[in-house]
């Protein structure tokens, strides 16, 4: 693709968009797809063009294309958002057993292969 050159689908997967619009009378869904797809073009035209003078194509798809969590990832991720904070009312630990529970389910997380 050249700097110059729009961005334009090709006749068949404009088909495809303009069928599932007569289908599910979604124009939200076609337009997202569409716009999808353009963000896609351009992005691997750029990381075209960076690879061939910086090599750094990967890092910017990467970057800007990330791979989902795994499920432990998205585990810890969630454990971590739920963060136990001490509640100590007159010496005593309030939460003590919450809050072991949650260490145990974490530690337990983290040794789970990626």
């Amino acid at each position: 693709m050249s700097n110059n050159e729009p961005i334009t689908p090709p006749l068949e997967l404009v088909k495809q968009w303009r069928d599932a619009l007569f289908v599910d009378h979604d124009m939200e869904k076609v337009a997202t797809q569409a716009a999808q797809w353009g963000a896609e073009q351009e992005l691997e035209a750029c990381c075209e063009w960076v690879q061939g003078y910086a090599e750094c194509g990967d890092s910017l798809r990467a970057a800007r294309r990330p791979k989902p969590l795994n499920l432990k990832e998205q585990a810890l991720a969630t454990l971590s958002s739920m963060q136990i904070d001490p509640v100590v009312v007159n010496g005593v630990h309030l939460n003590a057993d919450v809050m072991a529970k949650y260490d145990i389910i974490r530690r337990a997380l983290e040794q789970l292969d990626d």
